[in-house]
């Protein structure tokens, strides 16, 4: 990686100082990613009196003012901390499970001094800056180095799984892979772990496809891990794990309306009034835009509800309805800008920690990101997965304003140190 480079010098940011440090796309595309949003969750909620969209604004004025602060710190700084702060997390989350609030038929928020707090946001978090310290100038020799990064991942994910949040579970491993490709992990490995998926789904919907399947991935492993006999066998031994798990997992874990959300996308009109019905109507208000839309405050489809709850998970719909097919290309230019920024951070952070910490970050808007948009246009299944800076949720709004004071702080290390070469 390039963030390999030995400074003695620890910057400090105040003042004027930091003031012309400041990494300007990282201000301007939240900034009017929250704005649009708060002109469309008052779309969705007109005339019902709800003010959802001034709780999105205020909200996101604190989260500027806590980049503001939280740039100002070197996350070096925060090492000795993570141990502690993930075991708490741990914690919470086990009390969440528990005793925590339930909406919706979930159970993942816990009630504080009158506000709901969704611990499994911090937790992804919490999940990138372990894992940056696990993976901190880590060299990939053998399968074992990836235990305690999996370890690691697997207890907070296998919570949050139960709460049960499908979708939040799924970021920890986008999050979980990012980190182990950036800190060198070698690409076939990152294949092989993929490559459950496809194992999974064969062995519920394609049996017979194993025979194929398994050799394949063997054929894999043999040529690319080291201890060529042993790991091949190893890897062979997990993929048949995986067939004979899935299937039970399917049947005995996963809840029906989990089940409908995986499947039902691939053909929404088979249930249009259950699980399709979220679906069908984003890509009905979606399509019903055009080029450039109906106008900000003038979906007819949004103002009379057809999609339920459409300020969280499916503000998109609204997006694509009210500004059309263009207003869609901008919103997706804006976050194709943020997370370049965020990749060249990556490339320029001056230790690894850092590096890491910031792609991790780059790893979580990336998926969120695209499953969201993907779930709205119909090419996913509903995940109940945020759509960052612009799906309304409290909790998830801070985290993602943290995740950037953090990748900030990064940013302003890596150029005063450039500056000082």
């Amino acid at each position: 990686m390039l963030a390999n480079k030995k400074i003695p010098t620890l910057v400090k940011f105040r003042g004027k100082r930091f003031l012309k440090n400041v990494d300007i796309l990282i201000w301007i595309v939240p900034f009017i990613l929250v704005h649009l949003a708060c002109f469309l969750i008052a779309s969705t909620q007109r005339n019902l009196g709800i003010t959802d969209w001034y709780q999105h604004a205020i909200m996101s004025y604190i989260g500027f003012l806590i980049i503001y602060f939280v740039a100002q710190f070197p996350l070096q700084g925060l090492r000795k901390f993570i141990l502690p702060v993930y075991l708490f997390s741990i914690l919470i989350l086990l009390y969440v499970n528990f005793s925590g609030t339930s909406a919706l038929g979930a159970q993942r928020w816990i009630s504080f001094a009158g506000l709901n707090i969704q611990p499994s946001e911090f937790a992804k978090l919490n999940l990138i800056l372990a894992l940056a310290s696990i993976l901190d100038r880590k060299i990939f020799s053998s399968l074992s180095h990836l235990a305690k990064p999996l370890l690691v991942t697997f207890i907070p994910w296998l919570l949050v799984f139960l709460q049960p949040d499908l979708g939040t579970s799924l970021v920890f491993g986008a999050i979980l892979l990012g980190m182990l490709y950036w800190a060198g992990m070698p690409f076939e490995w990152a294949f092989i772990i993929l490559a459950a998926f496809v194992t999974g789904l064969l062995a519920c919907l394609y049996e017979i496809g194993l025979i194929i399947w398994i050799p394949i991935i063997g054929f894999l492993a043999y040529k690319s891990l080291p201890n060529k006999k042993i790991l091949t066998l190893s890897v062979l031994f997990f993929h048949t794990l995986i067939a004979k798990i899935t299937p039970w997992f399917w049947d005995n874990v996963l809840k029906d309306y989990q089940k409908d959300r995986l499947i039902i996308f691939l053909d929404p009109s088979k249930d249009p009034l259950g699980g399709g019905y979220h679906m069908l109507q984003s890509k009905i208000g979606i399509g019903s835009g055009g080029l450039l839309g109906t106008g900000l405050l003038q979906g007819q489809l949004t103002k009379l509800k057809f999609i339920p709850e459409q300020h969280t998970d499916f503000i998109f719909s609204a997006l694509g309805e009210e500004s059309g097919f263009v207003g869609t290309l901008f919103v997706i230019f804006l976050y194709f800008i943020l997370i370049s920024r965020l990749i060249t951070i990556s490339f320029n952070a001056r230790t690894d920690f850092e590096s890491l910490v910031v792609i991790g970050i780059a790893s979580m808007f990336i998926f969120q990101v695209m499953v969201n948009i993907f779930m709205t246009i119909g090419l996913g299944p509903v995940t109940g997965i945020p759509l960052p800076f612009m799906s309304y949720g409290r909790t998830a709004l801070l985290v993602n304003f943290i995740s950037l004071g953090f990748c900030l702080s990064v940013s302003r290390r890596g150029q005063s140190v450039r500056k000082n070469l």
